[in-house]
Parts: C-alpha cells; structure tokens; sequence
C-alpha cells in the first residue's frame, strides 16, 4: 500500500491485492518403522506429497521451535537426518505471515554413538550423544544452509543424558560412575546439575534418581526422577535455582518418566505410572494432580490452542480429552482397534499430532493417518501412508501470504 496514493474505483483485485491473502497449511510428517524414512502429508489435500529415506527407522522426531525444520534421529543407526518443513510461519505483532514452499531433506551429515535426545531451543538443536556424553549443538540457519557446523557440550561421560541450555548456563544430566555396569552397558543417571558456559560446575549435583523426560514452561524446565519431579528457574543474573518436587507419602507408587509442558499456562503434563497421567503445577504447595485412566495409556499430547485441553490415546484404542485444570477425562472416543503395551518399546502403536482443529492419530496395523475433530472427536477422514506410521509432528498455521 502506499502512501498517499489517491484512490480509485477497482473492479477486480490488483495482483499485488491477490497475492497477500491469508493462508493455512498444515503438514504431517510421519515416520515409517517397517523401513524407515518419513512421509509428507499435506492435511488439507489429505494426501502424501512427499517422502524422504532414512538411514534407518526414526526413534524421535523432533520439531525446532520455529517449525522450520525437524530431527529426525535414529538412534540405533547412529544417526540423524534433518528435514525443512517448508512452512515458515513468523509474526508482525499485529499479523503472522505465512511462507510455503517445497518440504527437503537437507544435505546434512550427522553422525555419533547412539543419539537420542535432541533438545530444540533458541534457534538450535541440542543432540545429545549417549555413547559419547556429548550434546552436538547445531545451529538452524546453518542446518538450512547445508552446513553441519556444531558446538559441543560435554558431560562427564558417556550415559542416557540429556543438556537443557538456560541463560548463561547449561542443565547436565550426571551419570552414576559409582555403580558397577555390564561390558558394553551405560552408567545410570544419579542427577542434574549446573555448569556455565566456560565448562565450570556451579553448586552440588541435584539428586534426580533415572532422570528421564524434559520439558519447558513459563519460564520453568522439569525432569522426571524417582524421587519427585525437579524443576530449574532463573533469578536474574544468578544461576538456576533448582527445586525438587517431591512425590511425597500420598502419592501411589509410581514416577514421571515423560512431561510435556504448556504454552500459554505454565503446568507439566507428565505420565504416572502405566495406567495414570499427572498435572503438575510446581508452584503451588500440592503439584501433583492424578488423573486416572481406563487401562495404559500409550501416548499424550497437549493441544498448542486449547490451551487447558490434553489428549491421551490409551491402549484399548480409544483417545481421550482431559481437562488438565481439574484432571477430569471430558470426552472419550474409539479411533482404532486395542494395541497392547506388552512388548517392546518400539513397537509401532498409535501417537497422537495436533494440527489446528484436527486431532491426527496413526495407525500403523491398517496403514493409516486417521483424523478426528479436536472438538467434538467427530470423525473427518483418513489418509494411506507407506508402511507402519508410527511418530507424528504437524507443522503449520495461518497467515498472510504475501
């Protein structure tokens, strides 16, 4: 538009009117634990526009906070593969925008013992490698650009770990070097602690038993433990305050090992157990708040715009809606037939992507992407994808596309 400009009547849009009109597009991507690789759905065509080799089957795949691109990390390979999303959607303070374009596997190597975790946050990927104790730090624009330039950050030693970067220091998962381990077996995990950036341990190691699970909220990081849940916050310039949230005497036997942390309010969504989910708010007196499930639950989701609203898909094929603010199960629905929990942990069963106003559900017995209304748990079609789909990340939004 410009300024000044003495208006006329038009019949008809200018090109420049045309082209800035506001867009939605949302992709699936999902991976394939028969062969792997990862295909592209594109949600609003209901159908598979793309499709990238692995070098093996993708344990994790792991969006960037943007949305721009996704790790896709093959743990038993040695490897992992990043992809472009082709969705960009980045905002104006009054409006988004929106920019789509082709998704691609980028030309990029990498390669190390066993990774597992990759952490997304401030324009990087924190990988972490457990056969090495080393989280390789990729920066996203350099990924875009073809280049797999990264820095390290060390841990004591090679173990399940997991680096979380917080201002000016870094949360590093400790392995137990106390306990005696197989040939060929990793140390176990005695806690958490705090090292700045020069590689300098700030405080004591955080007892944090089998730490497992991360995620971000408010302000606020969490990890999973057999004591309690600890939680790390920044106090000004000071390092992170850390603070155990203990289970205490009234909880059943049981642990986090998985948390999901929400957007808008800040509370964790952890499983409890095998057959519970809990609420946590870790700054009130009582955290934990149970809710109990049917049977197992195999896997959870918080939905990003109904913000008080989580999905649990439970072993008897049925997904349900949770009201995490008062921990009540508010509408169930059957959406495939039971897959057991007995087996191993990577067997393919349902996960669960949220893609606006549609809840999407894999399949993998029938080959499917089966969709659901995040509302009203109506059904809204499905979509044949290759092989056994198992993980699934929805990238998308609205915006004008100019």
């Amino acid at each position: 538009m410009v300024s000044g400009a003495v208006l006329m009547p038009v019949f008809g849009a200018s090109p420049a009117q045309a082209a800035d009109e506001t867009r939605q597009a949302w992709r699936l991507f999902v991976t394939d634990q028969k062969e792997g690789g990862v295909t592209v759905v594109d949600l609003e065509k209901k159908a598979v526009i793309d499709r990238f080799d692995t070098t093996g089957y993708v344990t994790h795949l792991v969006p960037s906070e943007s949305g721009k691109t996704l790790a896709a990390v093959q743990m038993d390979h040695d490897a992992v593969a990043v992809i472009d999303s082709g969705i960009e959607v980045f905002s104006h303070g009054d409006h988004a925008d929106i920019d789509i374009k082709n998704a691609a596997l980028l030309p990029v190597g990498i390669n190390g013992k066993r990774p597992v975790h990759a952490v997304p946050h401030d324009g990087a990927f924190y990988m972490f490698f457990d056969g090495e104790g080393v989280a390789k730090v990729f920066g996203e624009d350099d990924l875009l650009a073809g280049s797999a330039t990264h820095g390290e950050v060390t841990a004591t030693a090679p173990h399940h770990g997991v680096v979380v970067p917080m201002g000016d220091y870094y949360l590093m998962s400790e392995p137990d070097l106390e306990v005696e381990t197989k040939p060929g077996s990793l140390p176990p995990r005695l806690g958490l602690k705090v090292v700045d950036y020069a590689g300098k341990q700030v405080g004591d190691v955080h007892t944090c038993t089998g730490l497992h699970g991360e995620a971000y909220s408010a302000g606020i990081v969490a990890f999973g433990c057999e004591e309690g849940v600890i939680t790390a916050q920044l106090s000004g310039n000071d390092a992170p305050t850390i603070k155990m949230l203990s289970y205490g005497d009234d909880m059943p036997s049981g642990r986090v090992g998985h948390l999901a942390g929400g957007k808008a309010m800040q509370f964790f969504l952890g499983d409890y157990g095998a057959d519970k989910l809990v609420v946590i708010e870790p700054t009130e007196d009582a955290p934990f708040r149970l809710v109990d499930l049917p049977v197992r639950y195999v896997h959870f989701a918080l939905d990003p715009e109904q913000v008080t609203i989580a999905y649990v898909f439970t072993e008897d094929g049925y997904l349900h809606a949770v009201d995490v603010l008062d921990g009540k199960i508010i509408r169930s629905q059957q959406i495939t037939k039971p897959y057991s929990k007995d087996g191993h942990w990577r067997d393919p069963r349902p996960r669960i992507a949220v893609a606006g106003d549609v809840i999407a559900v894999t399949d993998p017995r029938d080959h499917l992407v089966r969709l659901v209304d995040a509302k009203s748990f109506a059904d809204k079609g499905e979509i044949k994808v290759q092989g056994l789909p198992f993980n699934i990340v929805a990238i998308g939004g609205s915006g004008l596309s100019h």
